[in-house]
Formats: C-alpha cells, structure tokens, sequence
C-alpha cells in the first residue's frame, strides 16, 4: 500500500461512526443512521452533488455518542450514494467504498464529527506471489459457496470480475458475517495496508471457515435415519469435532471452567492425577446423566480446597497477650499457657505443635479463646460443633457411592474458611455419641495426631490432604467422657470457674456494657454499681461461668427499654435492689448456709460436676431396728460403698469415739444426701460421710460455715481426690469459711486465686483422727457414752 502523491495533502471530512460494521474500499453498503449527530450530519449533505464521508468503526459499539478516543484511526472514504427518509431522525443511507483513509487531526464533534485524514491509495503494481495468493483465495471461496447453496449465484460470478487481489481480499473480507469474523478481525484486515499480508489474512479466515463447512458436511450425513437419543448423542459428537478441528478443544465452557479451576487450585502430584482422569471422564459423558452430577460435584470440591493457599502468621507474644486480656477477664494460668503455645510456633519451624483442650464449666469462655488465638496469630478462625455427632461419616465424608455424599466436617470447614492454616475450634468434643454408623471420636484421632494429620484422607475426595498446618484447638465440659486414646492427644487446659469478684469484674468491664449497647441505653439512662451487680450473682445466678448473669443483666435493660419505649421520660436510672427484685422477682437462690440448722447428724461436703463445683449436704439419722443401713440420694455405686465406708470405720473406732461398740444391734442408720434428682457418684464424700455419722452418734452437730471433702479408708486414711479448684471456688461462693481437704492435694491450692484463700481456712488433714476436733461443737447434753473417749480422738469439748 502507497500513499498517493495527491493526497499527501490533508483534507477534511465530516466523520460518521460505524458500530457493529466495517465498511472496504469498492463495497456498496446500506446503513441505519440514527443518532443525533450522524442524523445531523445526513441532513447536512442532502442536497450536495455527490458528498463524501469518512466512515469509522468504533472500538466499543456500547457507546452511544462516541468521541474521537473511541473510534479506531483507520476507516474507508466512502460517497453518498442514497439517502432514503424512514421516519423522523431516522434515514437509511447507501455507502460507496473508495479508499482507505487514516484520522489525523479532529477538527471537532458539533454538530458532528469532522476530522483532517489523509488517503491511503491502493498499489495496483502487480507481481506472482500476488497474483498466486489472489487466486488460492478465489479457489476457497468457490468451494465455500460450494457447500452453502444458500447465497446468491451472481456471487461466483462477482469473484471473476475482480482481478486486483488487494480488492478481491476487500470483497471476500466485506462479505464474511459477524460469526464468521468478528468487527476487530475485519478492522485488522482494514488496518493491513500491505496487499500481500491483507490476502494471506483473508485466506486464514475462509480456510477455518471452509474447514468447518467440510466437518459440518461430513458429520450431518451420519444422523439421517437415527432416533432422537442417538441423534442428540452425535450431535454432541459433532460440536465436539468442530472445536477440535477449530483447534479450541473438545470440552464445553463448564469443563474449561473447571480445568483452570483444578490448575490454578495447584493440587498436590496426587490429587492432580486424580483431577486429570476424572475430567475425562466427565468430557465423555452426557449431562442429563446422574453420574455428570457425581463427578462435577466432585471436581468442583476439589478446585475449592485451599491446597496451597495460607495466610502469614502474626507469632507476636506481646499481641497475643493483648488480645486475651482484651477479650477475657483473669484466668492468668490459661493465658500464660497460650502465650507459651504462641512463643512455641514462633521458634519452631515445622509449625507442628500441641492439641490444646480446654475443660471448664459452661460459660467461662472456652470457645472464645479460641476466637482470641486466631486473632492474635493472624488466622482465620472456624468452629466445629460435635455436641451430639454419632456418625463417623461427619469426620471422615461420606463415599461417593451415596446419594448425596458430602466430605466431612473437618474438610467442609477448611472449604470455608479458604486456607490450609486456619484454627479449627473442636467444640464440646466431650459430647460425640457412638452409634451403629461408627464411633466419630475414634476418626478424630488421626485428625488429632501431629504425626499422621498429614496424610489425613477423607472419605469423599479420596486423596490425602495436609491437616499439620491447621491449629486445632477443643472444648470440653466433662473429661470423663472423653475417649482415653483421644484424652492421650490432647494437653488439657482447665479452665475453671470465676470468683466472685472476677465475676463483679466482669459484669461491670464487660457484660454492662454490651448489654447496655444491644439494648440502646447508655450510662446515663441505667447505672449498674458493684452493689446492684452482687445482687444478681448472689441472689439470680448460681453457676461457674457467666452465661445466667448476663442473661439477667439483659432482663434489666429490657425492662428500662421498654419503658422508655412506652414515653416514660428514664434519665439516671440506678440499677437498685429493689428495681433488681421488681424486674427478676423474688431471688432465685438463698444461700446455702441460710438452709442450715445446726444439728447433729448434718455435715457439708464438697462436689465437682461438669458445670463446676457445687456444696453437697449429707445427712444421716437413726430409729430402732436392727443394725440395717439405708443409702438414699440417688447414689451410684462408688458413693454408696464410700457411706458403707464411713459407717464400717465409725464401729471400728466406736471405742475411741466413747460410743457402745455394739451400738448398730439396736438402731437402723439411713444416710442420705439431698438432690435426689441428680444422680450422683465418686468416693471425694467419705470423710463427709463419716463426720456425718460421728456427729449423729455423738449427739454434736457440725459447724455451719465448715466444708470438706477427702476418700477415706478402712485404715483411716484420708486420700486425695480431684477437682479441689473448682470445689472451692463453689465453697467461697456459698460463704464457707472453713475447708478441710487431704493433704496430699496441697499442690492443687496453688491454682486458687489469692482471693479465695485468703479468705478461706484450708486445713490438710493425712488422717480421719483428724476430723473431729476440727469440725465438731460441743455436744449437745444427753449424749449417751459408756466409756471415756481415749486420746488418739479429742472429745468434743465438755
């Protein structure tokens, strides 16, 4: 292509934008003009003798008014050679082709486009390889309208007439439609000056064009006289084979979704060479197959695991310390123990580490040191609630055989939080249920182990996934439940209950005020003090954690909402006793030492339960009989033999205690321990049992303000027991002053808060000799002895 000399000199032509449409030197063309200033620009030439134009295609046929930015710079001069009115602002205009013409200076856009452009002239030099090109090209479109009788005759005939191969590639490349050749690809061939390369060009486009009229022949004689299940199967084969010879694959779109889906997941080696087969086998199966569904399903699970896909750890000791005492009140030993888990995978490498278990009562805030840790490292953070799981399929998936298979929890959650190192929160793994379908806690353990979770392999994706990044952390209430192969993997955290004064704290730093906010009040509306929220612990609450106090604290504030709601004017309202009382009504819970008579035969133990420690009464009277024993109270075994215990070492001492040593011969004894409806179990009652019945006995009754607990044996040992913490917490919250325990648990009263033991007078007593003197009145008058009680046991005071 060469410039003309003549039109080395610019000119200026009004500009009409074309969308969707290319117009070429020598074509004939019929378009729609109407927009404003296209319309504008018609007007404007009617009535001149024989008017030119550039046309120029946009870049984006979206754009209704288009600026000089969006049109592309070359385009056609083109004559007027029609113009016909269909409507108002509205006209058809016929188009000429005359030459190329290059934008090259706009002169402005109202009242339409009008720009300098040069012309570009068509070389007619010719030379072989020209000539050669021009005619392969002839050849192709005759054997294209060949096999599409459907265009015009005189169309061949048009072929013949144009012998300059530059024009005839113009021709053939005006007459392909938008399906066989899209506006960019015809503005290419606009756009290529050179005469040899437009040909070449032209060719590529009616050879892929030919290709596929020949597969589209080829193909449409194999389904004449086939049913309609067999057709509609080669007709997929067909459109098979037409991409595969366009060179564009043989899968559909939602299979190239899916292979870069799969490419971009980065599957491990493994995996990968599972992904691959399955997607053959899935391009070779039809849609409406229940089988497609199964293995799309499956491939899509696959694409979305985060195999490689991690967040950075933020292993700082001081942030994590923080953030535990932004988010939790006390509990210094179990946050020291976490900043030390922290402080551990900041210097360890391999980032394998401990499964932490935290074991506490409900409501102390377990699962929401979770949610602190994975703030603090800078992880995402999911839950995973296993309170009531009997299936082992929960863990480990299901297999794909079955209708409606799903992979397990564990992958499930790492599906959602979208990365490989999350913290994953086990909650309340001390409540899985075993069942027929398998035993979820035992699948949990390969979960658990440092040394196998790498490999882990669910029974739904069937392929090893590495689980030793995640952080897993568990929650319990009751170890007892817990499986020993799984209590042996985890390292327990106890968690206890809070004090009274923790709770005070707590209430007022943090339960007040979210309470305050989720109700819409302020301070100034409703003031809680340290005295309003004693009364809510004390009289409304009787539990380890804080779940009951706030949730009475909210019954509070409902009570001042709703009143601000029905117009009452509420300013500087204080939280009293009596606004307490009117809104909860009368308090739930006396305490314990207001139910007690002082009396013979009535002594105070100690507990621990799931929910925390608890105050235990133990009764014990007599009537005549015969020497029978009754235990009542809804006690299992263990307890029932720790009663028979305590009976069997008051007769072996009956001497030294100055009672008859055949007292049992004429009275029947019954111990019993209130509460009948919780069933009740553990030996940490015998020393209670024994004072119970000592005191009975001996006609002297047991201090009030006086708790104990301890094993006792035949010989008069006192053993240690477990959960002391929690047994005295729930002593202090009862408003004993005394304790007695075994002396072989003073390691476990370095747990106590400072608080609680200064207040509380811990006796270690080694021996049941002990006991008495520690915990008796003096005797009521009337209390029958027939000796004189020896030294080894101190008598009660005269």
């Amino acid at each position: 292509m060469t410039i003309d000399p003549r039109s080395s000199e610019l000119e200026t032509l009004p500009i009409l934008p074309l969308r969707n449409s290319v117009v070429f030197p020598a074509s004939v063309v019929p378009i729609n003009v109407g927009r404003s200033r296209s319309v504008r620009l018609v007007e404007d030439l009617l009535g001149q003798d024989r008017p030119v134009v550039g046309i120029v295609s946009q870049r984006d046929s979206e754009i209704d008014e288009p600026g000089f930015g969006e049109l592309f710079e070359v385009g056609t001069v083109a004559r007027v050679v029609k113009v016909i009115r269909l409507g108002p602002s509205n006209y058809s205009v016929v188009l000429h082709g005359l030459s190329r013409l290059k934008m090259i200076q706009p002169s402005g856009l109202e009242p339409y486009m009008r720009a300098k452009v040069k012309r570009i002239h068509e070389d007619i030099e010719r030379d072989a390889e020209l000539d050669a090109l021009g005619a392969g090209l002839r050849e192709a479109m005759r054997e294209v309208l060949t096999l599409m009788p459907s265009l015009p005759r005189e169309t061949s005939g048009i072929l013949d007439n144009v012998r300059e191969s530059g024009a005839l590639a113009d021709l053939v490349a005006s007459n392909l439609t938008l399906d066989q050749a899209s506006v960019g690809d015809k503005q290419k061939i606009l756009e290529t000056f050179d005469a040899k390369a437009r040909v070449r060009a032209v060719a590529q486009m009616v050879q892929r064009q030919l290709e596929l009229l020949r597969v589209r022949k080829e193909v449409s004689t194999m389904v004449a006289d086939e049913g309609k299940n067999q057709r509609e199967s080669i007709l997929r084969q067909q459109m098979r084979t037409i991409k595969e010879e366009l060179g564009e694959g043989g899968e559909d779109d939602e299979i190239e979704e899916l292979r870069e889906r799969l490419r971009a997941a980065q599957l491990p080696e493994e995996a990968s060479k599972i992904a691959k087969k399955q997607l053959v086998r899935l391009a070779g199966m039809q849609q409406q197959s229940a089988e497609f569904n199964v293995t799309r399903t499956y491939l899509e699970w696959l694409s979305d695991l985060p195999w490689s896909k991690t967040t950075p750890d933020k292993l700082d000791v001081e942030d994590c310390r923080r953030c535990l005492d932004e988010d939790h009140f006390g509990l210094e030993k179990v946050k020291k123990r976490i900043v030390e888990y922290i402080a551990v995978r900041k210097l360890r490498a391999d980032k394998k580490g401990p499964i932490l278990c935290f074991i506490g009562p409900p409501g102390v805030g377990k699962t929401s040191l979770g949610r602190s840790i994975a703030r603090s490292m800078g992880r995402r953070y999911h839950r995973i609630a296993l309170g009531g799981v009997r299936d082992e399929a929960e863990v480990r998936g299901h297999r794909r055989t079955y209708v409606g298979a799903l992979p397990g929890r564990i992958i499930q959650g790492l599906k959602k939080v979208g990365t490989k190192n999350p913290v994953l929160v086990l909650d309340e793994i001390d409540k899985l249920g075993v069942d027929v379908m398998g035993d979820p806690s035992a699948a949990l353990l390969e979960v658990l182990d440092p040394a196998q979770n790498g490999t882990f392999q669910d029974h739904y994706i069937d392929t090893p996934f590495d689980l030793s990044q995640v952080t897993f952390l568990a929650t319990a209430n009751n170890p007892d439940t817990i499986p020993e192969p799984l209590w042996d993997r985890l390292e327990v955290i106890e968690v206890p209950g809070y004090t009274r004064m923790e709770k005070r704290n707590i209430a007022r730093e943090f339960l007040c005020p979210k309470q305050l906010s989720a109700h819409g009040l302020t301070d100034e509306r409703l003031e809680w003090n340290d005295e309003s929220i004693d009364v809510v612990i004390d009289s409304y609450t009787r539990e380890a954690g804080v779940r009951g106090l706030e949730r009475e604290i909210g019954a509070v504030c409902r009570h001042v909402t709703m009143r601000i709601a029905e117009g009452e004017d509420v300013q500087h309202l204080k939280a009293t006793p009596e606004l307490i009382e009117k809104v909860l009504g009368a308090p739930k819970y006396i305490p314990d030492l207001a139910e007690r008579q002082s009396m013979p035969g009535v002594a105070t133990g100690l507990a621990w339960t799931p929910s925390g420690g608890d105050v235990l009464f133990i009764e014990a009277t007599k009537m005549s009989g015969k020497g029978s024993v009754l235990v009542t109270g809804n006690l299992k075994s263990v307890m029932q033999e720790s009663a028979s215990t305590a009976v069997s070492f008051v007769r072996s001492r009956s001497a030294q205690l100055g009672l008859d040593p055949e007292f049992l011969k004429t009275i029947d004894l019954h111990v019993h321990v209130p509460k009948g409806g919780t069933p009740k179990d553990g030996p940490s009652a015998g020393i209670t049992m024994f004072t119970a019945v000592a005191s009975l006995l001996l006609n002297a009754a047991v201090k009030k303000d006086v708790a104990m607990t301890g094993e006792i044996t035949l010989r008069g040992t006192v053993l240690p027991v477990g959960g002391i913490k929690e047994k005295l917490l729930a002593a202090h919250r009862a408003g004993i002053k005394e304790v007695l325990v075994p002396a072989r648990n003073e390691r476990d009263l370095e747990d106590l808060p400072k608080d609680v033991r200064d207040q509380l007078k811990i006796h270690l007593v080694k021996r049941v000799d002990e006991v008495l003197k520690l915990v008796l009145e003096p005797p009521t008058p009337g209390a029958a002895t027939d000796d004189e009680p020896s030294s080894s046991v101190p008598p009660p005071p005269p």
